[in-house]
């Protein structure tokens, strides 16, 4: 399969070039998965391999932590924030993961809760090494099966080498192995896509 992975990336790469470097995008149908059954949905965040390309952009609610190399908003930021909806709207916008000291969530939820939650991006709590955690998330990306049988996810960007990114869909598909209740038979349809691009069904 990995073959077939990196014959149709290539394929990819191979279409018409556009004025800009591309996503990749990771997109998987599922077969005999019952969605009518909450234990059969789920949000997983997953460090790529090789990253992303470009990182994630990640901020972190703190009133002690700093020098994470991402944005750092504090008590007053949050309080700004929740006064300010079309800010705190566009803040949803352009961040891809929340993370949070623990004392900052009770007024997370009550002040930015209505905008970040609909996103699925309420912040997840922050233990251990908190550089290390910004640095993980900025290489991750989101997979999650919620109201549709399909998964959809960045992979890379299309100046990563090819191989790296082969790797990257192959950790997504050995994680939905382990996490779907039939493992591989529950992966139905596997197509890779550019930003601009149609989807191109991988041959497994």
């Amino acid at each position: 399969m990995l073959e077939q992975i990196e014959k149709t990336l290539n394929e990819l790469k191979g279409s018409e070039k556009r004025n800009f470097v591309q996503s990749i995008d990771l997109i998987i149908s599922l077969k005999g998965v019952d969605l009518k059954k909450p234990e059969n949905k789920f949000s997983e965040d997953l460090v790529l391999p090789h990253g992303r390309g470009k990182d994630a952009r990640v901020a972190v609610f703190s009133d002690n932590l700093s020098d994470l190399g991402c944005d750092i908003f504090t008590t007053a930021d949050i309080q700004k924030f929740a006064a300010d909806k079309r800010e705190a709207k566009k803040l949803g916008e352009v961040v891809d993961f929340f993370l949070s000291e623990p004392p900052l969530m009770p007024l997370i939820c009550k002040s930015l809760g209505q905008m970040l939650a609909p996103r699925g991006k309420m912040p997840k709590l922050i233990t251990g090494d908190a550089k290390k955690l910004v640095e993980n998330y900025k290489k991750s990306v989101r997979v999650s099966v919620k109201n549709a049988p399909v998964i959809q996810c960045f992979v890379g960007k299309e100046d990563v080498e090819t191989k790296k990114i082969v790797e990257n869909v192959e950790s997504i598909l050995k994680f939905l192995e382990t996490k779907l209740s039939r493992g591989r038979q529950n992966i139905g349809k596997v197509l890779l896509k550019l930003t601009m691009s149609k989807p191109v069904k991988v041959d497994i």
